[in-house]
């Protein structure tokens, strides 16, 4: 590993960087959210960004990408010095960014998503023919696999990825910005996305790879860069430095196991799943026939493949979404039919999957998101008001014991990392001391630190008694945190496997469907 500040030799070549940041420093009320980054992207490499949330790799990225402007430092692409005003500047200069949230139409096909802003016209109109020419020449030059008239509906989640990636390249992009790419995909996906780049960079492109999985980035990175805390801390070559190394010069610790292997399973059952059916807007239900215990004391894991009714199961179960059949018993009450509100007042946490849409108010300040879903019992309220001076107090303690890093209770959500809003809600959410917690990727977009954190947060609930319902799109996340390990494919529970002897491959098996039906040892 290079030591700080150092940002790599010149190309052997000669030719300039694809991309060099120098000096980059970008502010914002009271916090410094990029200072003095230095970064050197050689052409036709796969680079990787790694760094704990809130270390400024995002703030550095939409600098990059044209969203912010520096406050300090230059941006040179092919040795000339560029300056980027919107992300319209990026595309041009022939940097584009695949974001980790994709942004698709699912009602509109691949090609309709593709062209989208940037259609081709003949006579005035859509030139269909045109799009689909260019759009296949992509796909096979790329080895993208794309049908470009395919609604994006029924694609699954690696097909939905390469479908961003072809955006980008529709649009002329020599330098790809891929952030948490393999943040939903399984084990087959994730081979499958490195390919891809592997044949990118074949061809002369380059990618810029953020991710929070060191053993990835050493997988298919050629260079790594390390920031923390807002600023440049050292490069590494992933052929010579191990995933705990990255992980020290990340956060100062070593890479964290989720695994735990001594049993505190109790015999008395905190939630019971009978006969759940869920309905979708067409064809099958999104949920079908799913019977499911979870005791006190046990982690039962939920694995699958986005968009295989995980989702609409979690809110079933908080009384979200409506049911067609199925009943649901919570600490010995029938909860079928009771209001989200009663449920979450009888004792039932929530970890919500997208925590944006359903987790927070991104422009309230943080004391509010604090109490949101709690507002009916302290320290929100004193008599019928609100307490706003119980709950900032308490908003601050729970910054100091789950470390959310911002200036105080008053500062608005959407100005933390993904992270530290993460941790918010799994503060808010342990506060309340459950019964049962519903954690729904409650890992996703954090660093290693607050990773392992979270996991020991779930570890030492568990060995309380409390039950929880994980669902993950971390393979090892759910077998090392899992007493029972469930399998979801097209709505039903399909396999039933034993978690101390499987491997995230089997798993990734079982989820896409090539081991469907069977059922392993529980």
């Amino acid at each position: 590993m290079a030591a700080a500040g150092a940002t790599g030799s010149p190309p052997a070549d000669g030719a300039p960087y694809a991309v060099e940041l120098r000096g980059i420093t970008k502010r914002f009320p009271g916090v410094v959210a990029n200072r003095d980054i230095q970064l050197r992207v050689r052409r036709g490499e796969v680079h990787a960004i790694v760094g704990e949330n809130g270390a400024g790799k995002s703030t550095l990225m939409k600098t990059l990408y044209g969203m912010h402007r520096p406050d300090e430092g230059t941006i040179l692409l092919d040795g000339r010095e560029t300056t980027l005003r919107s992300p319209a500047d990026a595309i041009a200069a022939g940097i584009g960014m695949v974001h980790q949230h994709f942004m698709l139409a699912d009602n509109f096909t691949v090609l309709e998503n593709i062209v989208l802003g940037s259609e081709p016209t003949k006579g005035g109109r859509l030139d269909r023919a045109e799009a689909a020419r260019r759009i296949r020449e992509i796909s096979d030059h790329y080895s993208l696999a794309l049908e470009p008239d395919v609604l994006v509906e029924d694609l699954g989640v690696g097909d939905r990825q390469r479908v961003e990636i072809a955006k980008v390249l529709y649009r002329g992009a020599t330098t790809l910005i891929l952030d948490e790419p393999t943040a939903v995909l399984v084990p087959q996906e994730v081979d499958e996305l490195f390919s891809n780049l592997g044949e990118l960079k074949r061809e002369g492109l380059t990618v810029i790879f953020i991710s929070h999985k060191l053993d990835e980035v050493r997988k298919v990175a050629d260079s790594i860069t390390v920031i923390r805390r807002g600023t440049t801390v050292g490069t590494a070559d992933p052929r010579t430095t191990t995933a705990r190394q990255l992980a020290e010069l990340m956060v100062g610790s070593e890479l964290p196991s989720p695994e735990t292997r001594t049993s505190t399973v109790r015999e008395t059952a905190v939630l019971q799943v009978t006969g759940l059916t869920v309905p979708s807007v067409v064809g099958r239900p999104a949920v079908d026939d799913v019977a499911l215990t979870v005791r006190e004391g046990e982690v039962v894991g939920i694995a699958g493949v986005e968009g295989n009714g995980q989702a609409e199961l979690v809110e079933a179960i908080m009384g979200l979404r409506a049911l067609t059949a199925g009943t649901i018993t919570f600490a010995g009450q029938d909860i079928t039919r009771w209001s989200t509100r009663a449920r979450r007042e009888a004792g039932l946490g929530f970890i919500p999957e997208d925590r944006h849409r359903q987790g927070m108010l991104l422009d309230a300040p943080l004391w509010e998101n604090r109490i949101l879903g709690h507002q009916t019992r302290p320290p929100a309220v004193k008599g019928f008001f609100i307490d706003r001076r119980s709950a900032r107090a308490d908003t601050e303690r729970i910054m100091r014991e789950y470390d959310v890093r911002a200036p105080g209770p008053d500062t608005l959500a959407v100005a933390l990392s993904g992270g530290n809003q993460q941790k918010l809600i799994i503060g808010r959410e342990m506060s309340a001391a459950p019964k049962l917690l519903i954690a729904a990727h409650p890992t996703r977009g954090v660093d290693v630190g607050a990773q392992s954190a979270i996991w020991e947060l779930l570890k030492d609930a568990r060995a309380e008694g409390m039950g929880i319902l994980l669902i993950s799109a971390d393979l090892d996340e759910l077998i090392g945190l899992s007493d029972t390990l469930h399998v979801m494919l097209r709505g039903r529970l399909v396999a039933t496997l034993d978690p101390t002897s499987l491997t995230p491959e089997e798993l990734g098996g079982h989820m896409t469907g090539a081991h469907d039906g069977s059922v392993g040892a529980a």
